[in-house]
């Protein structure tokens, strides 16, 4: 092969030529580059001389935005292609861009379809269409811009991710594979696959080139999603062995000036004092101030488990057993973070009183000599507690808990009284501080040289870190952004921002309630609640019976659809991989309950039915009303009894994620099994049927990898 250009940048231009034993990439713009051979159908990696590979005769040639990576099924390997990409914005005069349409292409045609095979490509499918991912071709998303300006530059850009928020990393293992160590053909490393591995976020970005009282700036929101055990509302929970937490998102909040790339708008121009650190002085260099929150679940080790009743049950285990997790957890926070103050938001009363003090106890565990301190008001005997270490020994002395009993404080349409918190906590806020940088324009490799570091970070959380989380999250960043314009001179200090500019008000109000809707859905399938305090800043009656829609469209949702879902996230993540998992013959989708419990909701839908034909249906009227009110009695009888089967022995009717079952499931179905083979009225039947009980083994078989028949 003769001697290649390379790229550290991905290719924004790749052609694909499909052939009989192989798919080839190329990149027009970059003719003397090597092209990136996928044969079929092994599906091994290679490299090869770009202008040799147009001599085969291609079945299709296409133009793609970029390669999404490769996926090993149940019998066949799979490439997914990026065909459609939605420009969103330039982020520091780089474009980004939101994937719209993929496709995914075989390695072999099959002749015989395999249900299993079917299921697993639709899973990745729905996923792809509902997943909001984003990428670039020449800025790193995954890191925010305090990590950026400390990254090595001269790196491809993939290896300068942050290795948590490289969502599609697991579908790129085999160029990463081939890349660090070859192949048979072509040993070694191989630099040359750089320019195709493209790195995508899952979340939220919008970038919004706007004014602040006639002031040109661009305002940028970023919530990054983790690919560390992903997954949905109820089958997601706290903290995992390796420390990583549930529905863990890191959200910057970004303020550019003399953003020129993004907007028509003019530059702002301050004094020279900026060159120092201060802005205010002439010249047009970029300034970038960006603030980070994290948000994830209680690090401890809890659960929520569906049995179709509207609140499920909790489940908490000993924080002895999450220790060395919560450890894990904690130590990479700090060490990527600093300081982390860890805001809890859950309930001080009912259920939710054992993750709060489960989480307490964690902290209590960590820190050395921890110092409690209760404040209460005549609303809450426990409106804040902290807790903080005596001495800064160790480490987890970095570790600073703040309760706050948001629920009680916000009783009763006070919402505004969730700004509080950020009363309380201003000191600590104002010490925490932000990230400052310049891009100069001479500044070729686009390093932000930085003028200011956020010296530590917010991590805030409720039970599901989403509706009380969003609005406590905008208040903090709030107040951040107030700062912002104090220190520029925009503003007055102690004055906010809602007061001196309505329009901008609105729009970063607006900002931050999309915000919680993408965080939201992606987790419970349903927008946040909450979000007419977020957009108007207070409570609403129309915005609390938006709320009970959320509430009850949550609860049919995450009972009945969510199964699918997790094993969706499961599959993208490699949490499942069918290729090494897939063992035997049987089919991992095949619904083993007994015949009998799957006809009974089906029965309910019928009774029911027949109970309003039987009422709305027009009688004669000489016809005798006894034996049609006798029909409707029955039926009525018969639905009722199916109604209160289904509720009495709710998890044998949840929708469980097949693919990686959790061990309280298989519990419950036993649980629920026994208890349906001893119905009054079904049970000798049921027990007959010993393929209901399989069910409960292939729980056990499936968390174990192997298939017991």
């Amino acid at each position: 092969m003769a001697h290649l250009q390379l790229s550290k940048w991905p290719y924004r231009d790749i052609n694909i030529r499909v052939n009989n034993d192989s798919y080839t990439f190329i990149s027009p713009s970059s003719p003397d580059a090597p092209a990136l051979i996928i044969d079929r159908p092994t599906g091994d990696v290679r490299l090869s001389d770009g202008s040799l590979n147009h001599a085969k005769r291609a079945t299709r040639v296409s133009s793609i935005a970029g390669i999404l990576g490769v996926i090993q099924l149940r019998l066949d390997k799979y490439v997914v292609v990026i065909n459609k990409a939605q420009p969103v914005g330039r982020l520091k005069g780089h474009m980004v861009y939101k994937v719209i349409t993929t496709e995914i292409l075989p390695m072999r045609e099959r002749q015989i379809r395999d249900p299993d095979e079917d299921t697993f490509i639709e899973l990745l499918k729905t996923f792809l269409t509902s997943g909001p991912m984003y990428f670039s071709y020449s800025i790193d998303l995954t890191n925010s811009f305090q990590r950026q300006s400390q990254a090595d530059s001269s790196q491809p850009l993939w290896m300068r991710t942050d290795d948590r928020f490289f969502f599609n990393k697991h579908l790129q293992t085999d160029f990463i594979n081939f890349r660090n160590r070859g192949s048979r053909s072509q040993p070694g490393t191989q630099p040359g696959i750089d320019p195709f591995i493209l790195p995508c976020i899952f979340g939220m970005f919008e970038i919004k080139p706007t004014t602040f009282k006639s002031t040109p700036l661009t305002l940028v929101l970023i919530t990054r999603r983790s690919r560390y055990r992903g997954g949905t509302r109820y089958f997601t929970r706290g903290v995992d062995e390796h420390g990583h937490a549930a529905n863990y998102n890191e959200t910057e909040q970004i303020v550019i000036f003399n953003d020129n790339t993004s907007s028509g708008l003019q530059g702002y121009t301050g004094s020279s004092d900026m060159q120092s650190g201060k802005f205010g002085a002439s010249g047009q260099d970029m300034q970038i101030f960006a603030y980070v929150q994290t948000r994830g679940s209680v690090p401890t080790y809890w659960a929520e488990i569906n049995s179709l009743k509207y609140t499920p049950m909790l489940q908490v285990r000993s924080p002895d057993a999450a220790f060395t997790a919560a450890r894990r957890h904690f130590d990479e926070q700090i060490r990527i973070y600093g300081d982390n103050y860890l805001i809890n938001l859950v309930n001080s009363k009912g259920r939710e009183r054992k993750v709060k003090e489960s989480y307490e106890q964690m902290v209590q565990t960590l820190v050395t000599a921890p110092k409690e301190r209760t404040e209460a008001d005549r609303i809450s005997d426990e409106k804040y507690k902290l807790i903080s270490p005596d001495a800064r020994a160790q480490e987890f002395d970095r570790l600073h808990y703040v309760y706050f009993d948001y629920h009680a404080e916000t009783k009763g349409m006070n919402m505004h009284k969730a700004y509080d918190l950020v009363k309380r906590l201003a000191n600590e806020i104002d010490a925490q501080g932000y990230f400052r940088g310049v891009d100069m324009p001479a500044n070729r490799e686009g390093v932000i040289e930085a003028r200011g570091f956020q010296r530590s970070v917010m991590r805030t959380n409720c039970m599901d870190c989403l509706d009380r989380t969003n609005v406590v999250q905008s208040n903090f960043a709030r107040h951040m952004l107030d700062q912002v314009f104090w220190e520029l001179g925009l503003m007055p200090r102690g004055t906010s921002f809602r007061d001196e500019d309505p329009a901008f008000e609105f729009l970063f109000r607006n900002l931050w309630a999309d915000n919680a809707d993408v965080v939201s859905k992606a987790y419970s399938g349903t927008g946040a609640m909450k979000t007419d305090v977020t957009r108007m800043g207070k409570r609403t009656k129309l915005g609390a019976l938006q709320d009970g829609r959320i509430g009850v469209t949550r609860y049919f949702k995450n009972n009945f659809l969510d199964g699918p879902r997790q094993d969706a996230y499961d599959l993208f993540l490699g949490s499942y991989q069918p290729g090494v998992t897939n063992i035997g013959t049987s089919l991992v989708f095949m619904d083993r309950r007994p015949v009998l419990i799957q006809s009974i909701p089906y029965l309910l839908a019928f009774s029911v039915f027949i109970v309003l034909v039987g009422i709305f249906t027009k009688r004669e009227p000489t016809a005798s009303a006894l034996p049609i009110r006798l029909f409707i009695l029955f039926w009525t009888v018969v639905s009722l009894w199916c109604l209160n089967f289904i509720l009495t022995h709710g998890m044998l009717y949840v929708n469980w994620p097949r693919l990686n079952p959790r061990p309280y499931a298989t519990e419950g179905y036993t649980e629920h099994y026994a208890k349906a083979r001893k119905a009054p009225l079904i049970g000798q039947l049921v027990a007959k049927h010993e393929r209901g009980l399989s069910t409960a083994r292939y729980l056990n078989a499936e968390e174990g990898k192997k298939r017991i028949e």
